[in-house]
């Protein structure tokens, strides 16, 4: 019986392993590979022993009887991400899909935020997504088909306290999504986004745990497995997504989302002159503030403990 994924090449950043807990990229390349995907493993950390992440996940996926080799090539630099696709192409003759998980935290609040804490996860949440994609583009072009999954978050998507710069790249993100599916449709190529609930090494790093309201964060948490995330990927690497285009979807414990895109909600129109500041006052601020959206984080909107 054919595997899924059989006979396509898929890369996987951030999918290093062996740091205790599972991060998300490390589940979807075992899963893709027992898929039958031939999986490029990307990461640039490095454990206590001084092995590789990437090589842990890689040796992982053979001894399981896959295909994989790892690349520890940063997806923040133009150079980085081509020598990435590079490596695709040198080992396994093609390239076939894109997962964009790479990311990092650096959490600060808005007003205490650093130029280095800004642009470093700028680099890596958004411009390495860019850099993966655009190196892998023209090769999904000139074969007439193509697959990238990006991870966004429910902390760009609805907003959440002390994450300015990762809230900018992981919105940024969707933007980024839209625009490469409207680009690449007329190549069969495909470019959808995820917003994963899990965790991670990364959570666990990086999310604090002091107050009662970071402890009851934790709790939800907790319970959500990166596991979870990784068949809804690999279902969007495969052939039978090729229609499903331009989404954003989201992944908590065994609960699957399709999010809204922003459209206008409300209108008012006013005839000749136009508006003043004054009509404006008067007339559209109240009529505008029942639809207004509350000011929430991503736990009051997903308050629930999850299936």
């Amino acid at each position: 019986m054919t595997q899924l994924l059989e006979g396509k090449v898929i890369i996987v950043t951030g999918a290093g392993g062996g740091r205790g807990a599972k991060g998300v990229g490390e589940c979807i390349a075992l899963e893709a590979a027992r898929l039958g995907a031939q999986v490029v493993v990307n990461d640039l950390g490095k454990l206590e022993s001084g092995q590789s992440t990437a090589e842990v996940t890689t040796e992982a996926i053979k001894a399981d009887g896959g295909q994989a080799v790892a690349c520890l090539e940063s997806v923040a630099t133009w150079t980085g991400a081509e020598k990435l696709v590079q490596c695709a192409i040198d080992t396994f003759g093609r390239i076939d899909g894109v997962v964009n998980n790479a990311g990092i935290l650096r959490d600060k609040i808005f007003f205490k935020m650093s130029e280095e804490e800004w642009d470093l996860s700028i680099s890596v949440n958004l411009k390495g997504c860019f850099n993966v994609a655009r190196m892998a583009a023209p090769h999904f072009k000139n074969q007439n088909s193509g697959a990238i999954v990006h991870m966004t978050s429910s902390s760009g998507l609805v907003g959440n306290f002390g994450q300015a710069n990762y809230c900018a790249a992981k919105m940024g993100l969707v933007g980024l999504s839209k625009a490469i599916a409207l680009d690449m449709e007329r190549f069969k190529v495909r470019s959808n986004c995820i917003a994963p609930f899990a965790m991670t090494p990364m959570v666990i790093a990086g999310v604090p745990n002091q107050t009662e309201e970071d402890k009851a964060r934790w709790r939800v948490i907790s319970r959500m497995k990166p596991e979870n995330i990784a068949p809804f990927t690999c279902a969007l690497l495969s052939d039978q997504a090729a229609d499903i285009s331009g989404q954003i979807f989201g992944v908590r414990a065994n609960e699957i989302y399709l999010f809204n895109h922003t459209r206008p909600i409300r209108t008012a129109h006013s005839g000749e002159p136009g508006w003043t500041a004054e009509s404006v006052i008067d007339r559209v601020f109240p009529m505008f503030k029942p639809s207004f959206f509350p000011l929430e984080r991503s736990m009051n909107v997903f308050s629930w403990d999850p299936a």
